[in-house]
């Protein structure tokens, strides 16, 4: 069954005066895309849009099993060509996510793997990719201790602050930091990763934006599930 939702957020601009483009491009989403996994879900953010698929608990390979628990693989396919150097370091982050909030414990010895496909890059690619893999976790029904998300920023030159930037923005700016953010209260920082240099201070003012952000696309998230299950 899918759901489908669309919002477009604004979020407020810092105390200080740092000011900047606070704001998130409109997103949606549609769970139960595809037949073949056991989960789906096509997230698109502003132009950019990720395809998540879901397959498992499986019976996972024998030098890969772990006893205890089940294991993540996460594979990501960029639009054209073969995955480089920036998909693999983009797969480690969505792996150490999302193996933090999945419950793996309650499968041992199976395999779960997440496979997102780029659809189009228009900026915030990572962040993308984390909603996309959260909302294909909750449409395979795999237990989760938490929901998570994915929110970008970008400092420009003249320390300015951007959410959600596109790739315009992004080529421009000084620093691009991108942050997966945990519930259940939106302040919990599950990984992040940067590009480019900014100060404690900017890494703070970001930190706080990108946890604003996240109590949006957590309600988002809320709203989805309601549209897909009043459908039944």
């Amino acid at each position: 069954m899918a759901a489908e939702a669309a919002a477009a957020v604004a979020v407020e601009e810092e105390e200080d005066g740092g000011g900047g483009e606070c704001c998130l491009r409109p997103f949606s989403c549609e769970q139960g895309l595809l037949s073949r996994p056991d989960g789906s879900a096509a997230f698109v953010q502003g132009d950019t849009s990720v395809l998540a698929g879901l397959y498992g608990p499986g019976e996972a390979k024998g030098s890969k099993e772990l006893p205890d628990q089940a294991v993540l693989e996460v594979l990501l396919r960029p639009k054209v060509g073969l995955p480089g150097v920036a998909e693999r370091s983009r797969e480690q982050l969505l792996r150490r996510t999302c193996q933090a909030v999945l419950l793996g414990a309650l499968h041992p010895r199976s395999a779960v793997t997440l496979v997102l496909q780029v659809l189009s890059d228009a900026g915030s690619l990572l962040a993308c990719c984390l909603n996309a893999a959260c909302l294909g976790l909750l449409d395979a029904g795999l237990p989760l201790a938490s929901l998570f998300c994915g929110v970008a920023c970008a400092l420009r030159p003249d320390g300015r602050l951007v959410l959600d930037p596109t790739a315009r923005q992004e080529r421009e700016a000084r620093a691009v930091l991108t942050f997966a953010i945990a519930s259940p209260d939106g302040r919990l920082l599950a990984a992040a990763t940067t590009k480019g240099a900014c100060s404690p201070q900017e890494l703070q003012q970001s930190l706080a934006a990108a946890q604003r952000a996240a109590a949006a696309i957590f309600q988002f998230y809320r709203d989805c599930l309601r549209r897909k299950y009043s459908k039944w």
